[in-house]
C-alpha cells in the first residue's frame, strides 16, 4: 500500500465536546486534511513538544523516549494504520536495527511520541480517501439553506444533529466549516456522510 506523508497543521479546542481538541493532519504534497479529535491529555502532550517546553517531570511520552533510548531502539515512523467505524488506529514503527516491530497505539499517542523522536507520520492513501477533507476554492452560496439547515451551535448539545441534515446540506456545511477552518465539525460532518456512503 502507498503511504502518504503527513504534517501537523494545526490544533485546536473543540466547541461541541468538553475536554476535546480537534488535531489536523494535512498531506505534505497535496490539499487534503485529516482531522482527528483526541483527549486533553494527549493535546497537552503534543503541544508541549512542539513549543518545545520542558515540562518540570517528564510525561508519559517523554518516559516512553527515555526507555527507548536506555534499551537501544528507535522509533522509525508512524503510520495512521487504519480507520475503523469512525475511529482511527495507529502503529508505532520501532528497531533495534536487527529486528522492526510495530506496536498499536492510539493516534494522539503515536503522534506525540513520533514528535519526541522526529519521525515523519504517514497513513495510506484508502484512509486519506476515506476520511480525509479536500480543501478546496468554494464560492459560498450565501443564505441558500441558512433557514433551513439546524445549526450545530443552536442551543443544542446534542452531538447527533447532523443526522437530521440532507446530504446536500451536509456537503454544502463541510466547505463552510473549512473555510472557516472549523476542523471539528467537518470532521463529524465528514464522518456522518461517511456512513451514509
Amino acid at each position: 500500500m502507498q503511504k502518504i506523508k503527513l504534517e501537523i497543521l494545526g490544533l485546536s479546542s473543540s466547541q461541541s465536546q468538553a475536554g476535546s481538541f480537534a488535531l489536523v493532519l494535512g498531506e505534505e504534497s497535496g490539499y487534503r486534511r485529516l482531522p482527528i479529535i483526541i483527549g486533553m491529555f494527549e493535546a497537552q502532550a503534543i503541544a508541549i513538544e512542539i513549543e518545545k517546553i520542558i515540562p518540570n517531570r517528564p510525561m508519559t511520552h517523554d518516559l516512553f523516549k527515555s526507555f527507548a533510548e536506555l534499551f537501544d531502539f528507535e522509533v522509525e515512523e508512524i503510520i495512521i494504520s487504519d480507520l475503523r467505524e469512525g475511529v482511527f488506529f495507529a502503529k508505532i514503527v520501532c528497531s533495534d536495527g536487527l529486528k522492526k516491530v510495530e506496536i498499536d497505539a492510539r493516534p494522539s499517542d503515536a503522534i506525540a511520541i513520533g514528535l519526541r523522536f522526529s519521525v515523519p507520520i504517514y497513513t495510506y492513501e484508502n484512509i486519506l480517501s476515506e476520511a480525509g477533507i479536500v480543501l478546496s476554492d468554494f464560492i459560498e452560496e450565501e443564505d441558500a439553506f441558512e433557514e433551513k439547515v439546524p445549526s450545530p451551535n443552536s442551543g443544542k448539545k446534542d452531538k447527533d444533529w447532523v443526522k437530521n441534515v440532507n446530504t446536500d446540506q451536509l456537503r454544502i456545511m463541510l466547505e463552510e466549516s473549512l473555510a472557516g477552518e472549523d476542523y471539528e465539525k467537518a470532521a463529524q460532518i465528514r464522518d456522518e456522510l461517511n456512513k451514509r456512503n
